[in-house]
């Protein structure tokens, strides 16, 4: 059964972002300028997560497909793909850390996924986002299922 999550997220080279914040902290900001430089809306404000193949999967959420608000100008018709598997969680801070030791990696839905922490209003965020991502594909740091985690964690050493 499909988990509603509230966030924004968009596919790069057939693989997904999602972008989580409060309300009104830049998550579409940061979509629109992601699709400037070529990322493609799966779905803005509800996006649904889903398992295939022991893979997450993020999807649109139909009521709202195609659909963006560009805030302070109104709700705007973008092309959208209907799903991408998830690779990246983008969670927003004021300051985030210089050089993160490793990747990070946060918890959503029965997942482990690698997360990166940034200021979505700086001028680089959306390259940034971009580079995130380059570095979870080039290290292969696939979201895990939390009960393999779990088990992974319980071995004797």
């Amino acid at each position: 059964m499909p988990q509603m999550i509230h966030g924004t997220a968009i596919s790069i080279g057939g693989h997904a972002v999602m972008i989580m914040g409060e309300s009104g902290s830049g998550k579409s900001d940061l979509a629109l300028r992601l699709i400037d430089r070529g990322a493609i809306l799966i779905s803005d404000d509800v996006v649904f997560l889903k398992t295939r193949d022991n893979t997450p999967i993020l999807t649109v959420a139909p009521n709202i497909a195609g659909k963006i608000e560009v805030r302070g100008v109104g709700i705007f018709d973008v092309d959208f793909i209907a799903s991408a598997p998830l690779r990246l969680v983008i969670e927003f801070v004021d300051a985030p850390d210089r050089l993160p030791e490793d990747i990070a990696r946060t918890n959503i839905g029965d997942y482990v996924v690698p997360v990166s922490r940034l200021n979505p209003f700086e001028q680089s965020s959306a390259i940034k986002v971009e580079y995130a991502l380059r570095a979870v594909l080039d290290r292969g740091a696939l979201p895990e299922f939390t009960s393999a985690v779990s088990a992974k964690e319980s071995l004797p050493s």
